[in-house]
């Protein structure tokens, strides 16, 4: 057996190739795994050990508390600035299923180009982490006022009052059940230094 294991790793060693590590293995069984049943493995190792759950919610935690509020923005400004004015222009008009209007269809667009930033907020904020929370709330709303500022594209076109309205929604997302009176100052504070145009809009 001893001399059968030597000759194949002479061969292995001839064609410049080893045989696969154990590590090198698992490693490629967790790429080829969705994010979906990542998930539920996680929630299945937590619920069987109380270690392993533990270091689970540490992890988890660095992940969550690193918020980098300009790089959300421009996260923010990318996705709304990719948005298709031809899609407005396909999808809305008389339709099969009765009239779509265009500028109520951009507005959905644009809407649903920020549910992903907007979730995230509601996370941190569910859990109690209002610091984080915050710092999604600064990065959206920066990333909306750069799609005003900066855009050139046609959808913006038939998005005229849709920076506003949406800044105004996510703003009030957070706002929503937050208590913390520091951090409702330094909000009010980003907000007027930053978007002076809209800070009278947040206080009605």
């Amino acid at each position: 057996m001893l001399l059968i294991n030597e000759q194949m790793t002479q061969e292995s060693t001839k064609n410049g190739t080893l045989p696969p590590s154990k590590p090198a293995i698992n490693k490629q069984v967790l790429n080829d795994v969705s994010s979906e049943h990542a998930h539920e493995i996680l929630i299945r190792l937590a619920d069987e050990d109380a270690k392993i759950s533990k270091r689970i919610e540490e992890m988890a935690l660095e992940y969550l508390t690193d918020v980098d509020l300009d790089g959300i923005a421009e996260n923010v400004f990318c996705d709304l600035d990719i948005l298709d004015v031809d899609d407005v222009w396909k999808n809305s008009g008389s339709t099969r299923y009765g009239y779509v209007d265009p500028y109520e269809l951009a507005f959905e667009m644009f809407e649903e180009a920020l549910a992903p930033y907007v979730d995230e907020l509601r996370r941190c904020r569910k859990i109690s982490m209002d610091e984080e929370a915050k710092l999604h709330c600064m990065g959206i709303l920066k990333g909306i006022d750069m799609f005003e500022q900066e855009a050139t594209t046609e959808f913006k076109d038939w998005a005229v009052d849709d920076p506003h309205e949406n800044f105004i929604r996510v703003f009030k997302e957070w706002k929503k059940e937050n208590n913390n009176l520091k951090n409702l100052e330094e909000m009010d504070g980003f907000i007027k230094k930053n978007f002076p145009k809209w800070h009278r809009s947040i206080l009605k």
